[in-house]
């Protein structure tokens, strides 16, 4: 099996080049997008293995993304990386068809273990999300 591939949709250029970083050489970046229209574009376009996407984006935010995904059964998992730390936007996040919630404050070391997770058919939260 070749890399993992991977789709980035966040509207903060600073964030995709250190997800970029943090993912390494381990996974294949396939593209990136600002906005949650592209990312459902690209992704019925590049067909990636996990789409990792912020809440808060221009033009189509990250939650209605995820559930226009959804409601297509796209196999991408979706893994939301985001500054939002309470359990609203996680039970949000989820409830819209994703499998992982990583907050950025957390991306350098809850990122990669999250996509493997949800790939292995988990899910994933980040342990510090405050109710």
């Amino acid at each position: 099996m070749g890399k993992i591939r991977v789709l980035l949709a966040d509207d903060h250029e600073a964030i995709v080049s250190k997800v970029r970083t943090v993912l390494g050489n381990e996974f294949e970046v396939v593209g990136t997008v600002s906005n949650g229209q592209d990312a459902i574009a690209e992704v019925n376009r590049l067909d990636p293995d996990v789409l990792v996407i912020d809440i808060a984006m221009p033009v189509l935010n990250g939650l209605r993304a995820a559930s226009q995904l959804l409601s297509c059964a796209v196999h991408t998992k979706v893994v939301f990386l985001t500054v939002h730390e309470d359990q609203d936007f996680v039970d949000a996040a989820f409830g819209a068809g994703a499998s992982g919630y990583v907050t950025k404050s957390h991306l350098t070391t809850d990122l990669v273990p999250a996509i493997h997770e949800v790939l292995r058919g988990g899910t994933y939260v980040s342990q510090f999300i405050t109710s």
